[in-house]
């Protein structure tokens, strides 16, 4: 594990089997990916974007929301600036779906093993089509979740696009 990482996370909460900890597989996709950001704890909840905004200390359109959306039945991340709200039908065309809806948090945590409130932009098995908020490109950093709503991250957008072999585009209400 990449030094630098490691020095955030508390080492008393990393388990050495990766696939059950949530903040070890991000930070294992991290790394393996040579991102050369560190993962930061918080005793305090980073729940929602207000809780995200005031623990990190950034303005709430600086804060990541990692959604899951069913596509076809298919899971998508759409990736939105704190302040945003997605419009579904603009995931829709993006995704050239017929259908796209929010998963369910039951759904969101039994595929990705993340609950609401710490899902991450990257971490899973196989990478889902990411689609980003425009407007997170306004920012040098934007702030995600790392696997729970205690652990996170900064991101320039540049590279969570790269992280995510996403797409940039306009999916917001």
């Amino acid at each position: 594990m990449n030094p630098a990482l490691q020095h955030e996370y508390p080492e008393t909460f990393i388990l050495k089997d990766s696939s059950s900890d949530p903040v070890k597989k991000v930070l294992c996709f991290l790394e393996e990916k040579g991102f050369s950001g560190a993962v930061k704890y918080s005793e305090e909840t980073i729940f929602t974007v207000e809780d995200a905004s005031r623990v990190v200390g950034a303005q709430p359109e600086h804060i990541l929301k990692s959604l899951v959306l069913l596509a076809d039945d298919r899971p998508v991340l759409a990736l939105m600036s704190g302040t945003n709200r997605v419009d579904v039908k603009k995931v829709r065309r993006e995704a050239e779906a017929k259908k796209v809806r929010m998963a369910d948090p039951d759904y969101v945590y039994k595929w990705s093993g993340y609950k609401i409130g710490g899902v991450p932009p990257v971490g899973y098995p196989e990478l889902p089509p990411a689609f980003l908020d425009e407007d997170l490109f306004l920012y040098p950093v934007v702030w995600a979740a790392a696997g729970t709503d205690h652990a996170f991250f900064p991101v320039a957008p540049d590279d969570l696009l790269r992280l995510t072999d996403g797409k940039k585009c306009v999916i917001k209400k």
